[in-house]
C-alpha cells in the first residue's frame, strides 16, 4: 500500500511540475500586456477629424442670384415668432417690416430686446443679417433668440433678399472684386533670364555677356602668361 501511495503521489507531483512548466513557457510565447495604442488604423480615414470647412462665400456674392420667392418659403420657419407685414404686431420676436438698414435693438413698437443685442448696437446691414441668421448665439452671446440659425448660405441670401423687399428696398451691395488675372504666376523679370552664348555656353543674369568676350577682372591681365 505504501508503495502504491508513493507512486501516486509522485505522479501527482510530476503533473504539477509539468503544468507549471507549460504555464511559464506559454507566458513567454504569448506575452500579454496593454497595447501601446488602442484601436487600429483604418485606411482612408485621417486622424484629427475634419480637415476644415470651406471658406464662407460673401453674402454680396450670393445676393444677385438670390430668389425672394424662395426666401418667403424659408421665412415660414420664422413666422412662429415674427411678423413681416407693415404695422404687424410683435410676437415672441419683433415685427421685421423694414428691418434691413434699421437699428438692431431699437424701435420695433417697443419690443423688449435682450441686453446682449442692445450692447451689440449698430444697424442691420446685409453682412450683419447674414451673420445673425448663421448663428444668433454667436453673433450676440446671451441673446433671447433660441433659433439655431440657417446653415445654408443660399437660404440666408434668399431670406435677406425677401426681407429687403418688405419695406427696406436698399440697393444690394456690389459683389467683391475678382482677383487680378495672372496673380498666381509672376511674369519673368528682364535681366534675370538665362541667355545662350556663343559656343553653346549660357550666362546667367547677364544675357549680353558672350563666350570669348574680354574679361573685366582686373587681375586677369596679371595672371595671363606673357607672350
Amino acid at each position: 500500500m505504501n508503495d502504491n501511495a508513493n507512486t501516486i503521489a509522485g505522479w501527482v507531483l510530476a503533473g504539477c511540475f509539468a503544468a507549471l512548466g507549460l504555464t511559464i513557457v506559454g507566458g513567454m510565447i504569448y506575452e500579454s500586456g496593454e497595447p501601446k495604442k488602442e484601436g487600429f488604423p483604418v485606411e482612408g480615414v485621417a486622424e484629427g477629424g475634419d480637415s476644415g470647412a470651406a471658406a464662407e462665400v460673401p453674402i454680396a456674392s450670393l445676393l444677385p442670384g438670390a430668389d425672394a420667392a424662395k426666401g418667403a418659403e424659408v421665412f415660414k420657419k420664422c413666422a412662429a415668432c415674427h411678423t413681416v407685414n407693415q404695422g404687424g404686431a410683435n410676437g415672441i420676436g419683433p415685427n421685421l417690416y423694414g428691418i434691413v438698414g434699421d437699428n438692431e435693438a431699437e424701435g420695433r413698437g417697443g419690443f423688449a430686446f435682450s441686453d446682449a443685442l442692445k450692447s451689440h448696437g449698430g444697424k442691420w446691414t446685409f453682412d450683419d443679417l447674414n451673420a445673425w441668421l448663421t448663428s444668433p448665439r454667436k453673433y450676440a452671446p446671451g441673446t433671447k433668440m433660441t433659433f439655431a440659425g440657417l446653415s445654408n448660405p443660399k437660404d440666408r441670401a434668399d431670406v435677406i433678399l425677401y426681407l429687403n423687399q418688405q419695406g427696406s428696398n436698399l440697393p444690394l451691395p456690389p459683389p467683391p472684386a475678382a482677383a487680378p488675372a495672372g496673380k498666381e504666376g509672376a511674369a519673368p523679370v528682364a535681366g534675370n533670364t538665362v541667355a545662350p552664348a556663343a559656343g553653346g555656353n549660357t550666362t546667367a543674369g547677364n544675357p549680353s555677356a558672350a563666350a570669348g568676350a574680354p574679361s573685366k577682372d582686373e587681375n586677369a591681365a596679371r595672371r595671363a602668361p606673357a607672350k
